[in-house]
């Protein structure tokens, strides 16, 4: 798109929106919203689509039509007065996470944005509108800037939930290079985790359930990959190359069984890294955690004042989702089909063209 001056910013817009009522997406003409203080508007570039969508689906924050999507890329055509010089000029490519009206600097807003004691807690695509339309409000303080000659804004919108959620779930669990992850769940979080985990210099062995997942895991550089379901002694065989398990266990699906199964793959001391969100309870062993047998870490996209690090890593790297780019808003409806019957082997977005 490149710089603009003074862009034409219409009074209304395309939005696919999930109507409550009908259960279903529909595309709606809706006003082009307008950005308040730390705000500016951004003409989304492209939006992917991500699990949690489908949660808020299953359980809608509000009972009107509202549109999904959290991951999003796009280009500043409006800054609000407040907002300007702080960094951003209109015509800027940025990515940005997706909290509005909160404080960013209580007790609350430092663990998480969703515990803000002092704003509304917006959340753009659960209780706001989302990134699925062609235009949305953004908080300067979610946003980074993206460098066009290191970012492709056509596939980088999963990058501001799902990568940078597994890059904090790498991070955090403080692996040196050389040493054993395992990606557990090889769709779109998985396929991140390994490209980000190649390029900290760890070796991976991917697990999942569908051979699909697999392969494009492999491709983007796992060690080793293992079909849980079909290979019996998979644990057996993942400690034998790893020389007694792996230094961590990522488990990146919603399946409660992963999370029971997990144990059996990490090394003594190691630990389990939980990001999936699955409906059940997950089964833990005190004993086990006493004698240190492995430990529990946990982490998610988290605050924003945690991203520029994982933006930083991403462009150096040059890590780019793996998605399949669909046409127009009149899309969603089929993404949102594939991801429910589990058939999408990659994140897929739509681009706005």
């Amino acid at each position: 798109m490149g710089s603009v001056a003074s862009p034409v910013i219409p009074k209304t817009m395309k939005a696919a929106q999930f109507d409550p009522k009908q259960q279903k997406i529909v595309v709606n003409e809706i006003p082009v919203p307008k950005p308040g203080k730390n705000e500016f508007l951004v003409k989304i570039r492209s939006a992917s689509l991500c699990h949690s969508d489908l949660m808020n689906m299953d359980h809608p924050a509000l009972d009107i039509p509202v549109t999904p999507g959290h991951e999003g890329v796009g280009y500043i055509v409006q800054i609000d007065p407040s907002t300007e010089g702080k960094g951003f000029k209109v015509g800027d490519p940025v990515g940005f996470l997706y909290f509005r009206d909160v404080c960013m600097e209580c007790e609350g807003c430092k663990i998480h944005q969703l515990h803000c004691t002092n704003g509304k807690k917006l959340l753009n695509g659960f209780n706001t509108d989302g990134f699925f339309q062609e235009y949305a409000v953004v908080d300067y303080r979610n946003a980074a800037y993206l460098d066009e000659k290191v970012w492709n804004l056509r596939v980088a919108a999963p990058v501001f939930c799902a990568g940078i959620t597994t890059f904090h779930s790498l991070d955090s669990c403080g692996l040196e290079p050389g040493q054993w992850v395992g990606i557990i769940g090889c769709g779109g979080l998985g396929q991140m985790a390994t490209q980000y985990a190649k390029a900290m210099g760890l070796k991976v062995v991917g697990i999942d359930v569908a051979d699909k997942n697999l392969e494009e895991t492999r491709k983007l550089g796992a060690d080793a990959v293992f079909n849980s379901r079909t290979t019996a002694d998979y644990d057996a065989q993942i400690k034998a190359l790893t020389g007694g398990g792996v230094h961590a266990a990522v488990v990146y699906t919603d399946v409660a069984a992963a999370f029971n199964n997990a144990p059996r793959v990490i090394r003594l001391g190691g630990a389990l890294m939980v990001i999936g969100i699955p409906k059940e309870n997950i089964q833990l062993s005190a004993m086990d955690l006493v004698l240190g047998r492995y430990r529990v870490l946990a982490d998610s996209t988290s605050i924003a004042s945690r991203m520029q690090k994982a933006v930083d890593f991403t462009g150096k790297h040059g890590i780019m989702p793996n998605v399949d780019i669909r046409p127009g808003l009149e899309s969603l409806p089929a993404m949102v089909d594939e991801m429910r019957r589990g058939v999408a082997t990659k994140r897929t977005a739509v681009v706005f063209d």
